[in-house]
C-alpha cells in the first residue's frame, strides 16, 4: 500500500509545515517510492523521468535527517548546470526553512572568494557543479570530515557534459561512511558503474510504468525545409498560441537570430545561452518563471533540469542532435501532472537523427501537416490579442511560504564570538516569540542576519532595540531586500 500524505512519513512538523506552506499535499510517485528508504539511509539508484517531483524527494529527507546545531556541510548535491544548483539551493532552504537549514550553492563563473567565505559559515548543505566543488575541496575550502549525505542529480547529464571523472574525483575524497543517492532519467552504462563502484548495495527505483517520457506530453512533428522553419514557427504558435512556452536551438548564434526575428515580428521574447554572462541567465530565467514574457528562445542549457510550473509548449526548432537531449528539452512541459505539448521540426538531412530519437523514447512521433493559410488567418486576431495582453504573472511556490518573513540586521557577528545559538536563545526569550519563529541565522564575521518568521518581525525589531546579544548591544534593522 502505497502512504498518500507527507503526515504517513517519520517527518518532524517543521518539515510538514513547509511542505504544506509549498502546496505540496501528497507525494509524487518517485517521493513515495525514494522517501521511506532514504529516511532509513539507504543508498539509492534512481531513475525517474524528469518533472517527476526528485528534487523534493531527496530534499525532504536531506533536510529531516541533517542535524541544525552542527556548523559543518553534511550533505553534497552535485547538479551538472549552475542554474540547478541555484534552483536546488532554493528548494533545500524552502523545505527546510522552519527548522533553519542554510544551503550554500558554489559554481563556476561566480567569484570563489565570495563562496569562500559563504563556505566558512554554518551551512547545513551544499550544492554545486563538479569542477567548482572539487575545485574548493582541493584548495581546503570545503571541509568534508561531518559529510554524511552525497546526492548526484541528473547523473546522465553529468555524463553528457563530461563531468564523470570530475564527480568520480569528488566521491574519492568524500567520507566512505556516507549515504549515496543518484538520481538519472536515463542510466547510461558508465552511469551505472559508477553507482556500483562507490555505493554500498544500493536499491534501484524506477518508474517502469510511465516509460522515458511523460504520458503527459503530446509530441508532434512537422516536417520542414531549413528556409521554410522561420515561417512554420509563426503559423505554429498563431494556431497554438501557447501561453508559456520555450523554443530550442542547437547553437547561440541561433538562439540570438531567431530571438531578434520574433521580437521585430512583435513577440514578447527573450534568450538564455551558454554564452551569456551568469547573471543575465539568472535575470532572464526568473522573468520568464514569473511570467514577464511567454515565449524564450534557448539552447539546451535550459533544459538541463530547470523547474518552471505551467509551461504549455515545447518546440525542438532545431532538432538535437543527442536522443537524451530531446527528452530533457520535452521534460519542461507536462511537468508534476500538467499537460503539455511537444512540437519538433525536422529536416530531410535530420531523418537520422529523428529515427534515433525514435528508437530511443520507443515510439514514432506523429507527423502533422502545416497549418494552412486559411487556419492561420482565422486564428490570428486572438492570437495577437493574447500577445498585447498584460502578463499572467505566477506566483512563486515559495511566496506563500516566505510572505511572513523580516530579516534582521545585525552589526555584530564572529569577531565578537557571537553563534546562532546566542540569537535563538536571546530572541526566544521575549514574550510572544519562540524558537519556531526564528528562521535561518547567517553570521559573517562583522554582521549578522537572522530571519523571524510568522509575522513576528517588527515586534522582535523593536525588542532586540533594547536587548543585548551574549551582553553586547548590536545595532539592528531590517536587512535591505
Amino acid at each position: 500500500m502505497r502512504m498518500r500524505q507527507f503526515r504517513d512519513y517519520k517527518l518532524s512538523d517543521t518539515i510538514i509545515n513547509a511542505l504544506s506552506g509549498l502546496g505540496y499535499e501528497a507525494p509524487t510517485e518517485v517521493q513515495s517510492k525514494v522517501l521511506p528508504l532514504a529516511l532509513e539511509k539507504k543508498d539509492l539508484v534512481v531513475r525517474s523521468q524528469t518533472g517527476s517531483g526528485k528534487t523534493a524527494s531527496f530534499g525532504i529527507p536531506l533536510c529531516e535527517m541533517v542535524v541544525w546545531e552542527e556548523n559543518k556541510p553534511q550533505a553534497l548535491i552535485l547538479t551538472p548546470t549552475r542554474e540547478l544548483a541555484v534552483q536546488v539551493k532554493e528548494d533545500i532552504t524552502n523545505i527546510g526553512r522552519f527548522k533553519r537549514i542554510k544551503a550554500a550553492a558554489v559554481y563556476g563563473k561566480s567569484p570563489f572568494h565570495r563562496q569562500k567565505l559563504e563556505l566558512k559559515q554554518k551551512n547545513h548543505v551544499v550544492v554545486g557543479t563538479p569542477g567548482r566543488v572539487l575545485d574548493h575541496i582541493e584548495k581546503g575550502t570545503f571541509p568534508l570530515d561531518k559529510l554524511q549525505y552525497l546526492v548526484i542529480d541528473e547523473a546522465d547529464e553529468m555524463l553528457n557534459m563530461g563531468f564523470i571523472d570530475q564527480v568520480e574525483a569528488i566521491i574519492q575524497k568524500l567520507p566512505r561512511d556516507r549515504m549515496t543517492l543518484t538520481f538519472s532519467a536515463t542510466l547510461p552504462e558508465d552511469v551505472e558503474v559508477l553507482c556500483h563502484k562507490y555505493m554500498k548495495e544500493p536499491v534501484h527505483i524506477e518508474n517502469k510504468a510511465t516509460g522515458i517520457t511523460t504520458d503527459k506530453i503530446d509530441h508532434s512533428l512537422f516536417e520542414v525545409r531549413d528556409e521554410d522553419k522561420l515561417t512554420l514557427l509563426k503559423n505554429v504558435t498563431t494556431v497554438e498560441n501557447p501561453g508559456s512556452c520555450i523554443i530550442f536551438c542547437r547553437t547561440k548564434e541561433n538562439v540570438d537570430t531567431l530571438c531578434e526575428e520574433l521580437d521585430r515580428s512583435g513577440y514578447p521574447v527573450d534568450k538564455i545561452h551558454g554564452g551569456m554572462i551568469q547573471e543575465a541567465r539568472f535575470e532572464v530565467m526568473d522573468d520568464f518563471k514569473r511570467g514577464d514574457f511567454p515565449y524564450l528562445v534557448a539552447t539546451d542549457v535550459a533544459a538541463r533540469g530547470i523547474d518552471i510550473e505551467n509551461i504549455t509548449h515545447v518546440i525542438n526548432y532545431d532538432l538535437p542532435m543527442e536522443k537524451e537531449s530531446y527528452v530533457h528539452r520535452t521534460g519542461r512541459t507536462g511537468r508534476a501532472g500538467q499537460t503539455g505539448k511537444a512540437i519538433t521540426f525536422c529536416t530531410p538531412y535530420e531523418e537520422k537523427f529523428l529515427a534515433e530519437i525514435e528508437e530511443y523514447i520507443g515510439f514514432s512521433i506523429p507527423k502533422l501537416v502545416a497549418p494552412s493559410l486559411e487556419t492561420v488567418l482565422e486564428l490570428k486576431a486572438a492570437f495577437e490579442r493574447k500577445l498585447e495582453e498584460e502578463p499572467d504573472y505566477k506566483s512563486d511556490k515559495s511566496e506563500q511560504l516566505n510572505r511572513d518573513i523580516m530579516k534582521l540586521y545585525f552589526n555584530g557577528g564572529k569577531k565578537k564570538k557571537i553563534r546562532a545559538v546566542d540569537f535563538v536563545g536571546t530572541i526566544a526569550k521575549m514574550d510572544g516569540v519562540t524558537a519556531d519563529d526564528i528562521g535561518i541565522i547567517t553570521i559573517q564575521e562583522n554582521l549578522s542576519y537572522v530571519e523571524i518568521l510568522n509575522g513576528k518581525g517588527p515586534l522582535v525589531l523593536q525588542a532586540m532595540k533594547k536587548t543585548t546579544v551574549k551582553g553586547k548591544k548590536l545595532k539592528v534593522h531590517e536587512a535591505r531586500k
